[in-house]
């Protein structure tokens, strides 16, 4: 076994990966960036080394840095977690030729099943069904139209070579479509994987998001463990999974074969490690598709755990260390229904525009059947620079009814001040008839009306000399019972967010802050979130219709559209490309045109 092992990441897969570690009995070693020097993933691990500023480029994806403290701290093994360098063959290369063992696959699989062409091509010739469509890049707009019109018709699929988790994935309807879905794909491809390079899917309009998870050793075994339904996403990125999928979508039957396709194409590529085949399930046809191989642990691996009482990260660590898996496909039983909600700091109202934030109070939900996996706690802070994940809330019971109502009762146990997250999003989505009858939730998770049911409740703005007033929630007791009361008044001293039941909020502005955003009145638009101002479509002086795209945002690595509040006239535009930009900071002065005289 390994004498120590560096966790190349940070967050609550980082804790995770130091807890298995203790465990197991080997000491870990955490690496941060300055704006985590106070993060738990500091604290979780035997040592922790500083690798530079909270740009990622700069400190978690610094392999050269990396490698230095690999070697300072005496480390023989490195775990990746997921995101980062967790896919990325060069750095496993690199550690390989130091010596020090990546715990995942070897960089040839990861290599193979990191370009999805080159996947799609293995995989056709290993026999695994693969969706419809080119195994080879495309090179222009004009070749994507021809394959599309003669060889895979519309809808159609535009993915980006190296993309994954959403990047670089932009649907062509129809052939007016194909242009901007082209060059959409290919330059998420080229910023966020240097490859812009794409190829053509046919698109399945709905199917179900239908992964499994397979461990496999260095001794020629291969098992899957069962499948999770992630169907529940939003631009591409899952926010809801659940293990196993719901009965009436894969019985035994379907599970066995999905399962065998897993383990087929694992071996297709000597695969060591855990990992996960994520395909497309269309429950109509019954037909399954090979979709991406993540050659990583998942996010999502949770549920997988909660069933199956597999510790797939001590799994993962004996295998790269050469010890045979603990378990052969016979041993593997599923028991009961797990469901995992991501707690993201992100408005659902707002089209999900990330919400970063320091946190105030925090206490998380406990009990039967409740695991919480969490990067953050009081004090903290969710960084504008990294993902928008506060934790992962998973919750364990007899049969998926049983586990939705446990998971409603976890949800409104969760305390976080400060921040707004997705809690009520998860609280209202789960009461759903949608929820309860299985559906993938596309038609919700796209009804702007319905998201906007979801908004926090707002500051209320009076004159700027006035004290500011918020809407604040309490249990109040008369004669031994227990009422809920809202409050409206001046806001605390601390301008914290109000706790309590799920209820998050962000705190408020301070007076200041306010009277220099509210000059424009109704006609002023604000940015909702904090990021980087990437790119602007209008300029001064343009007529604007409601709803129509004025700008993209960057933050925590998502592309943020933001549209017209109003129809009208921009009459004032501060904001320029490539500058940071602060929630609540002016991006557009809508002055709505005068009605005709008489």
């Amino acid at each position: 076994m390994f004498k120590k092992i560096l966790i190349a990441n940070r967050g609550e897969i980082a804790i995770r990966v130091a807890r298995a570690c203790r465990e197991m009995g080997i000491p870990s070693v955490a690496v941060y960036s300055e704006v985590d020097r106070d993060a738990l993933h500091v604290r979780a691990a035997d040592e922790a080394y500083l690798l530079g500023p909270a740009e990622a480029a700069k400190s978690y994806l610094n392999v050269e840095k990396i490698l230095e403290v690999i070697k300072e701290s005496g480390a023989d093994a490195v775990h990746p977690g997921y995101g980062f360098l967790a896919e990325n063959a060069p750095f496993a290369k690199a550690l390989e030729d130091a010596g020090i063992t990546f715990i995942g696959p070897p960089a040839s699989a990861i290599d193979a099943m990191g370009s999805k062409t080159m996947a799609r091509e293995l995989m056709q010739k290993a026999g695994v069904p693969i969706v419809p469509g080119t195994t080879e890049a495309v090179d222009t707009v004009e070749d994507a139209m021809k394959i599309a019109k003669e060889e895979i018709g519309f809808p159609v699929a535009v993915k980006a070579s190296g993309g994954g988790g959403g990047k670089g994935f932009r649907v062509a309807l129809e052939e007016k479509d194909l242009k901007d879905a082209f060059e959409g794909a290919s330059r998420e491809g080229e910023k966020f994987f240097s490859d812009g390079t794409v190829y053509l899917e046919r698109y399945l309009p709905n199917p179900r998001h239908v992964e499994v998870q397979i461990l496999a050793d260095t001794h020629g075994n291969v098992i899957h463990l069962g499948e999770r339904d992630c169907s529940i996403q939003r631009r591409h990125q899952k926010v809801i999974e659940e293990a196993p999928a719901p009965e009436w979508v894969v019985d035994e039957e379907t599970r066995e074969r999905i399962g065998k396709i897993g383990v087929d194409a694992a071996k297709a590529v000597d695969y060591v490690g855990a990992g996960t085949i994520e395909g497309l399930f269309s429950s109509d046809t019954n037909e399954y598709f090979f979709l991406e191989m993540n050659t990583r642990v998942q996010v999502e691996h949770c549920v997988t755990e909660m069933v199956t009482g597999i510790d797939i990260v001590k799994e993962g660590i004996r295998a790269a260390a050469g010890h045979e898996l603990s378990y052969k496909q016979e041993d593997v039983v599923l028991r009961g229904h797990a469901i995992e909600c991501r707690i993201n700091a992100e408005d659902a109202s707002m089209n999900f525009a990330p919400a970063p934030g320091k946190i105030g109070n925090y206490k998380e939900p406990t009990g039967p059947g409740v695991r919480v996996d969490s990067g953050v706690g009081a004090g903290g802070e969710v960084s504008p620079t990294y993902d928008p994940m506060v934790s992962k809330l998973i919750v364990w019971d007899a049969d998926r009814e049983q586990a939705t109502q446990r998971m409603l009762r976890a949800l409104g146990e969760y305390e976080i001040e400060g921040l707004k997250t997705l809690i009520p999003f998860h609280t209202a989505l789960l009461q759903t008839k949608e929820w309860a009858e299985g559906s993938t939730c596309k038609e919700l998770l796209e009804d702007k009306k319905w998201l906007k049911t979801l908004a926090f409740p707002k500051v209320e703005r009076v004159d700027d000399d006035a004290p500011e007033k918020v809407t604040q929630e309490y249990q109040v007791e008369v004669s031994g019972k227990r009422f809920d009361v809202k409050v409206v008044g001046e806001a605390p001293a601390y301008a914290a967010a109000p706790a309590g039941g799920g209820a998050n909020g962000a705190a408020p502005k301070k007076r200041g802050e306010r009277k220099k955003s509210a000059g424009g009145g109704p006609d002023l638009l604000e940015s909702p979130l904090q990021g980087n101002m990437w790119k602007i479509l209008v300029k001064a002086g343009d007529t604007v219709e409601e709803g129509q795209l004025l700008c993209i945002i960057e933050a925590m690595k998502m592309e943020n559209e933001i549209t017209a509040h109003k129809a009208g006239t921009i009459s004032d535009l501060p904001i320029k490309e490539g500058d940071p930009i602060n929630a609540g900071a002016p991006i557009a002065t809508i002055t709505s045109a005068e009605a005709p005289a008489g």
